[in-house]
């Protein structure tokens, strides 16, 4: 119930809008602002110096008093103004996989020649880590990495920035929404092991088509650890990681890739299948061969190696839908 209010009452909120840019610019009816804990502790003691000033017609305390009321009043009016002529800009960062904390990049721009003090920026998100005391000079920009846990893969979206200010004395917050589309691609978690993918599974090179050469092994993928495996086949990068013995397979066939296939893999949960054919593709890239990917659904990624490849072949598994 609680959070069927709090979206009740977001959606009645006035948010700044992303332009054809991509910035969002903070007006003037787009800013809120209310006292904190230390301005209604001020605003508590102005009014008993202003009861106790009228009580005994102390002049020097009405003086000072009003006096106090004129430094909140501006305070209130500068709270306001810090945040007046902001432009925002969100984006989103580089792809990790679940578990890690995914970034986006937030750049502030001032739009005038005046300076902006202490402003933070929080995403709408309790897990998330907000960035805060950031000072942006007259006509220059700040950028911002603000971070949230990756829980799932996908596309992980921002909706929506809070930036505010307590400047200049804390006695007063004002705050503003920022509407955004930014999104961060989130991989699936790699398994900590992974079967040895197929070779040539339907490739148009067949066995017979395979040309021999001697001197010449190619690698062809890895195992699990058997008693009597040489010691030199042993992938020590892969025990060092604490991924267990595994035995490096060399032949010396050539032109063979290694297929990941979602249909080699006996598994129920389609999750665990996603995270075991990630394992297989960051295996394969350490280990400099060409590889593609088979996915249901007609998702084919043609082999080959590198970087890109990698990219490409996670980023089907990230945004796999299941069909």
């Amino acid at each position: 119930m609680l959070n069927r209010i709090q979206r009740y009452f977001k959606t009645l909120l006035r948010q700044v809008p992303t332009s054809s840019d991509g910035m969002a610019r903070i007006t003037a009816r787009q800013i809120y602002i209310l006292p904190t804990a230390t301005g209604l502790i001020f605003g508590s003691v102005v009014m008993l110096m202003l009861l106790g000033s009228l009580n005994y017609q102390n002049n020097l305390g009405l003086l000072f008093t009003f006096f106090l009321v004129a430094i909140g009043l501006l305070a209130m009016h500068h709270a306001w103004f810090n945040l007046l002529h902001l432009a925002i800009q969100v984006r989103g960062g580089a792809a990790v996989f679940v578990g890690e904390m995914a970034s986006f990049i937030i750049t502030i721009r001032a739009e005038t020649q005046r300076p902006h003090y202490d402003i933070s920026i929080h995403a709408d998100t309790a897990t998330s880590l907000p960035a805060s005391g950031v000072l942006i000079a007259g006509h220059q920009q700040s950028t911002i990495t603000l971070t949230l846990p990756a829980t799932q893969r996908g596309l992980l979206p921002l909706n929506s920035v809070r930036i505010a200010t307590h400047h200049p004395m804390h006695l007063f917050r004002a705050w503003c929404y920022i509407s955004t589309t930014a999104t961060t691609l989130i991989y699936p978690q790699p398994a900590p092991h992974a079967p040895p993918p197929e070779t040539d599974a339907g490739n148009v090179n067949r066995p017979q088509q395979r040309r021999r050469s001697s001197g010449v092994e190619d690698y062809l993928g890895s195992r699990p650890y058997r008693p009597g495996d040489s010691p030199r086949h042993i992938d020590w990068k892969a025990v060092a990681r604490e991924r267990g013995l595994v035995v490096k397979q060399f032949g010396s066939d050539q032109g063979q890739t290694l297929w990941l296939d979602w249909s080699q893999l006996h598994l129920a949960d389609p999750e665990l299948r996603l995270s075991v054919l990630a394992r297989q593709v960051l295996d394969a890239n350490h280990n400099g061969v060409r590889f593609g990917l088979r996915l249901p659904g007609g998702v084919i990624e043609p082999p080959a190696q590198g970087a890109a490849q990698v990219h490409r072949c996670l980023t089907h598994l990230a945004l796999f839908n299941g069909r």
